[in-house]
């Protein structure tokens, strides 16, 4: 179990670095998927494990592969449960457990091209915490806040950055 004080330790001299020089705290993160497969899937190496993403049920698919939905899903509750985690531990609150949550609403006419109308994509997203906390209202309030403030999964969602698509050219040996 880490604290207050060891988590500050362990993250001042990563901070006054970014504030030395800040260049040094603009990293790129990268994701790649290999479409070499059999039928319609694209398998992620996460540099834990190798998943398989496929078609959700509700387009056609078989449910046997990961859908991307869900994992987007899965990676906003990850984030956020490690944000919780870490300001919980900032502001000195004994967070013993508890759930994190996400469901998201999806009309699958609109990815399917059934209905114009539908929307490509999530309509509602819904991110829940059940925490067994010993805190007052106002520390509750605080933890929350500072939750969604810096959980890099949910104000990516909230304030979606421009993303540059681009298709090469691969020709086979």
């Amino acid at each position: 179990m880490i604290d207050a004080e060891a988590l500050k330790a362990l993250q001042a001299p990563v901070k006054q670095r970014y504030r030395d020089d800040p260049a040094a705290a603009l990293v790129t993160l990268k994701a790649e998927g290999d479409l070499s497969g059999d039928g319609l899937t694209c398998r992620i190496e996460t540099g834990k494990a190798l998943v398989e993403a496929g078609l959700h049920p509700a387009t056609g698919g078989d449910g046997l592969s990961a859908c991307s939905g869900d994992m987007l899903l899965e990676a906003l509750v990850a984030c956020a449960g490690v944000t919780v985690r870490a300001v919980a531990t900032a502001l000195g609150l004994a967070l013993r457990g508890g759930t994190v949550r996400a469901e998201g609403d999806l009309d699958f006419r609109g990815t399917l091209g059934v209905g114009r109308e539908a929307p490509v994509g999530f309509r509602a997203i819904r991110l829940a915490f059940d925490l067994d906390l010993d805190a007052t209202e106002d520390q509750r309030a605080t933890l929350l806040r500072l939750t969604e403030r810096y959980c890099v999964v949910y104000q990516t969602l909230r304030s979606a950055p421009p993303i540059a698509v681009t298709l090469g050219e691969t020709t086979a040996p």
